[in-house]
C-alpha cells in the first residue's frame, strides 16, 4: 500500500467512530469474525483497545495481520482498519 493511498484513507477515517473495542476478555474468535464481516461490508474501521485490556499491541497486529487485514494507523489505542471487500459493488477509489 503506498503512502498516497494510506493517507487517503486517513483522511476517510477521520470521520469515523471506534466500532468495536477490545476489553478485558481480549480478542477471542466471535471478535476476529465480527471485525472480518464489518470489513467486508464496510472495508474500512476503527477498533479501539480499551485500558484494562491485557493484550498489548504488537499481539493485536499479528491477529490482524494472519487474518490479511491492514493496519493503516495507530493513533494512541485506536487501530484503523483495512481490507479489500470481494462483496462490495463499490469500493474505496483511490
Amino acid at each position: 500500500m503506498t503512502t498516497k493511498q494510506i493517507a487517503h484513507l486517513k483522511s476517510i477515517a477521520m470521520n469515523l467512530k471506534p466500532v468495536m473495542q477490545v476489553g478485558k476478555l481480549g480478542v477471542h474468535e466471535n471478535l476476529i469474525k465480527d471485525i472480518e464481516a464489518h470489513l467486508d461490508k464496510h472495508e474500512l474501521m476503527k477498533v479501539s483497545i480499551l485500558k484494562n485490556s491485557d493484550i498489548d499491541d504488537l499481539e493485536f497486529k499479528s491477529l490482524l495481520i494472519a487474518h490479511n487485514i491492514t493496519i493503516v494507523s495507530k493513533i494512541g489505542r485506536i487501530f484503523i482498519l483495512y481490507r479489500f471487500s470481494n462483496k462490495l459493488t463499490k469500493h474505496i477509489e483511490f
